[in-house]
């Protein structure tokens, strides 16, 4: 594993299981110093725990990205510790089905506030720590490509980090900062299994979705881990304002 991002500092939300999980461990093997950041702040100390025995720079933060005290503090404890953040990954998510025909508003509010306005929000309360030349990296979604019957917040909310992400690279771009989004597929996650298991149960489900794809398979968090790294790091210095499809072929746009 190369150090291209040695010395820089990372604070990724959602960073408890799945792609921020794999995201923040990617960047601790890389040489950064990294703040894994969620509600679940023992199953992220249980991660740092482990990258710390391998010589790793980690910390947990409880980090609740609908409560913007929670933002604040998180934020806070990397700049005590750190001085600093090079990378922000706005990871956090939330999904599940928004029919028209379910009165209660409750699981489209939680989605948009999730899934759009706490990217606005982290993204607010880090920027006057990232320094010229910093990393914005926002989870989007293939389903920010095109819609989905009966799932209208997550597909709102994830359209809307595209847009997001172009209006913040261009206000962020004289700070020499980039901003860019990644578009996954259908990867290996929990939220995925629950996916797969309303399409035809897990593992018929599972089958069913890597077949919405021409390379024909269900993506490992690994690979988006990979392409976050990228961005991160100084290979990227002119790559802002793009939304990232990595899917398999699914979304050619």
């Amino acid at each position: 594993m190369t150090a291209r991002l040695s010395g820089k500092v990372g604070f990724v939300t959602g960073a408890s299981r799945g792609i921020g999980e794999a995201i923040a461990r990617r960047f601790a093997e890389e040489g950064a110093r990294v703040v894994l950041a969620a509600r679940d702040r023992a199953a992220c100390e249980r991660h740092a725990e482990e990258l710390r025995s391998s010589g790793a720079e980690v910390m947990a933060a409880s980090c609740d990205v609908t409560d913007r005290g929670s933002i604040a503090l998180a934020i806070a404890t990397a700049v005590s510790r750190w001085g600093r953040l090079d990378v922000l990954v706005n990871n956090a998510g939330l999904g599940g089905p928004t029919p028209l025909d379910d009165p209660d508003d409750a699981r489209w509010d939680a989605i948009v506030a999730t899934n759009l306005t706490a990217v606005f929000r982290v993204t607010r309360e880090a920027s006057p720590f990232l320094p010229e030349g910093g990393r914005v990296i926002n989870l989007s979604s293939v389903l920010g490509r095109f819609g989905v019957p009966g799932f209208s917040a997550y597909c709102a909310s994830k359209h809307g980090v595209i847009g997001l992400t172009r209006a913040l690279a261009l206000e962020l771009a004289p700070r020499k900062i980039t901003v860019n989004a990644i578009c996954p597929g259908w990867v290996e996650t929990e939220m995925a299994r629950e996916g797969f298991r309303r399409i035809a149960g897990e593992e018929k489900g599972r089958e069913l979705a890597g077949r919405m794809a021409p390379l024909g398979r269900v993506l490992d968090p690994g690979e988006i881990a990979g392409l976050a790294a990228y961005l991160a790091s100084d290979d990227a210095p002119s790559m802002t304002g793009q939304a990232i499809v990595i899917d398999g072929g699914q979304v050619m746009p």
